[in-house]
């Protein structure tokens, strides 16, 4: 077999070992899609209408407060997913398979690619999930054109496969899985900080740069314009390039990391 088929046979079969873990273990991502949907359900019914009324033309109207919070709960539950991966990389590096993997005659990268792509699914699974929750409630995205939806996919893949990256590599510098779902947890709440909730002019002046100038509000307001219509701008290139950045950064940083000699 060549190196190449090599390669991707041994990703499958870690890939496969990724997802049997997370079937076997499915607390751990439960636990991280409770908080989303809690947050979804708790802004539309409780704050819904107060909400619409402050950041809209003074009507109090639930559903469009609905339709501004969807995409923002979207990419929550993605940086909530991938502190998982942060948990099972770092549990993964302390209780001593990966150094039994090193021993083993498999591509070396293929652990590492096992533990990405099997999140990339478990991100997509989990925002088809709380996507479900939302069109329960009365989300709608009607207006949006068969290759706006494609574009929405591609956006929260993308922004799935940067995340990963990036909780990998605090996976593999953790001491142990707490730490890692402690260092993991500005994925969760950056989006917190960002437009997901209310608009950033709606914000106080001194922290309006910091929910402008992250990754989460360009990909927050380029998903709601993909689906609703909105004004993109220039959020659509600053959310592909904030993506593509992180998952350089996240990449390197995790080979680096992966590839040093243990201790």
């Amino acid at each position: 077999m060549s190196s190449l088929s090599l390669a991707v046979r041994d990703s499958a079969t870690m890939l496969r070992r990724n997802l049997l873990h997370a079937r076997r273990y499915p607390s751990l991502t439960l636990n991280l899609l409770l908080t989303p949907v809690m947050l979804l359900l708790l802004f539309v019914y409780i704050f819904g209408d107060v909400m619409s009324a402050g950041i809209g033309d003074g009507g109090a109207d639930r559903s469009e407060y609905l339709a501004y919070l969807v995409p923002g709960i979207l990419l929550l539950t993605i940086g909530g997913t991938t502190i998982g991966s942060a948990v099972s990389v770092s549990m993964d590096m302390t209780e001593g398979i990966i150094a039994r993997f090193r021993t083993m005659a498999i591509h070396r990268g293929s652990v590492l690619i096992g533990h990405v792509v099997g999140s990339v699914l478990q991100c997509v699974m989990s925002v088809v999930l709380v996507g479900a929750v939302a069109v329960a409630i009365g989300f709608r995205a009607t207006d949006a054109t068969a290759l706006e939806w494609v574009l929405a996919v591609g956006l929260l893949t993308l922004v799935s496969l940067a995340l990963t990256w990036i909780a990998v590599g605090m996976g593999l510098s953790s001491p142990n899985a707490e730490a890692a779902s402690n260092n993991a947890m500005p994925l969760m709440v950056l989006p917190l900080l960002s437009s997901a909730f209310v608009p950033v002019d709606a914000m106080p002046g001194w922290f309006q740069p910091v929910a402008e100038y992250q990754p989460f509000t360009p990909a927050i307001e380029t998903l709601r314009g993909l689906l609703l219509g909105s004004e993109i701008g220039h959020n659509g290139w600053l959310a592909v390039v904030w993506c593509l950045a992180l998952a350089a950064l996240g990449y390197v940083w995790s080979k680096s990391l992966y590839d040093r000699d243990p201790k």
